[in-house]
């Protein structure tokens, strides 16, 4: 069977690798000559700790395993704390690892020695921290041709970039040069593009666009060996509801106006990477905001207990997001024709899983009547402004 799979971000490429694993020849085509979208603006995180009950949280589950199963792309184990400046934020903490599948998530309260002795680099503000174990990071600007080069290996696998599709039939693809090439399933994993040919397939998908703002700075001199986030993390991901989280003060006006959490990482080269802002209703601005940078600042030198090293790259991305109830957003737009979109800000956590059960529900049904959802994984909370704006 041959694949044609459109879209060479995480999400396009995780189809890719499912179908060379499934023993299907593989054709990827990306517009861009390399991914320059979501899948490469993001933190890297594998990101499990705070996804809502359900089918969100199971295929966060299984995707964390999966990833750990992808050989060459260096996926660090790492965890997550989730910082507590407050006896407020605390709280929340304290009622998330008394959750009835709180070791399944690998919850547990540590207060501030404790948070100190697993990631030494938190030398100023904390009151205790949510440690996640299984939160894990990738390298977004990396994991991609990493990805790549280990489908070349499989001898079933052609990757074409620069070439972006004009028109999709049942059974083929017609890229902008003029070329023709055949398919028995077409996946269409294009990510935050909506328009063109996208809406001439489909004109009703319940999805949205998200703009993000972020930045990184020179390496850091000290190891900062966990993924971080700030309390304001617990409002936006659906595991945090809880009375608690009702009794914490409004945020500061700059974070609420943007929608702010704090997510950091250290890169593999030492640089942080820094974020983030939610931006939901277009047109979105083209310029880049310096307050949010300024406010972030603040939180993670009182964090660090530290100046922050210079600020080397600012970057804003744009996401698709499902509005409705499903996890991922799938359609059979043709015969044979799969559209995948929307995961949102999950989209780099759980690529792997979405593209594993997308090839599972073609296999176990077949091909569904073009145009209706193919076996959507949904989410009780989707959609909310608690729903999982994370990465």
């Amino acid at each position: 069977m041959r694949v044609v799979v459109v879209g060479g971000g995480v999400l396009g490429t995780f189809h890719a690798w499912q179908a060379v694993q499934r023993g299907y020849e593989v054709l990827h085509l990306e517009r861009e000559l390399e991914a320059r979208g979501a899948s490469v603006r993001n933190f890297g995180l594998v990101w499990v700790s705070g996804r809502a009950d359900g089918a969100e949280v199971e295929l966060a589950q299984r995707a964390r395993d999966l990833w750990t199963e992808v050989p060459g792309i260096g996926v660090r184990t790492a965890g997550s704390l989730t910082v507590c400046r407050s006896e407020a934020e605390l709280a929340v903490a304290k009622e998330a690892a008394a959750r009835p599948d709180a070791a399944a998530r690998g919850f547990q309260v540590l207060d501030a020695e404790q948070a100190r002795e697993r990631n030494p680099a938190l030398k100023g503000e904390l009151q205790g921290a949510l440690w996640c174990a299984r939160d894990a990071i990738v390298e977004p600007r990396e994991v991609l041709p990493a990805l790549r080069a280990e489908l070349q290996k499989s001898g079933r696998y052609r990757f074409l970039g620069g070439r972006e599709v004009r028109n999709v039939r049942t059974g083929e693809v017609v890229d902008d040069h003029g070329e023709v090439h055949a398919g028995d399933l077409v996946f269409l994993c294009t990510g935050a593009w909506h328009s063109g040919l996208i809406r001439e397939l489909t004109d009703d998908l319940p999805v949205r666009r998200v703009r993000l703002q972020m930045m990184q700075t020179a390496p850091l001199d000290d190891a900062l060996t966990t993924a971080v986030a700030d309390g304001d993390s617990f409002r936006y991901y659906p595991a945090f509801n809880s009375p608690a989280l009702d009794e914490l003060p409004p945020q500061e006006s700059i974070a609420a106006e943007h929608r702010m959490q704090l997510l950091m990482v250290q890169r593999t080269h030492g640089g942080l990477t820094i974020g983030d802002t939610h931006e939901y209703d277009e047109p979105f601005g083209f310029d880049v905001r310096s307050d949010p940078y300024e406010y972030l600042r603040g939180v993670v030198e009182r964090i660090l207990g530290r100046p922050l090293p210079m600020i080397t790259r600012r970057w804003a991305g744009v996401y698709s997001q499902a509005t409705s109830d499903e996890v991922v957003v799938r359609r059979e737009v043709a015969d044979g024709v799969h559209l995948v979109t929307g995961p949102g800000g999950r989209g780099m956590t759980m690529s792997p899983a979405i593209a594993e059960e997308t090839f599972e529900a073609i296999e176990r049904t077949g091909p569904s009547a073009g145009g209706t959802p193919m076996a959507p994984a949904t989410s009780e909370r989707a959609g909310s402004s608690r729903a999982g704006d994370g990465r």
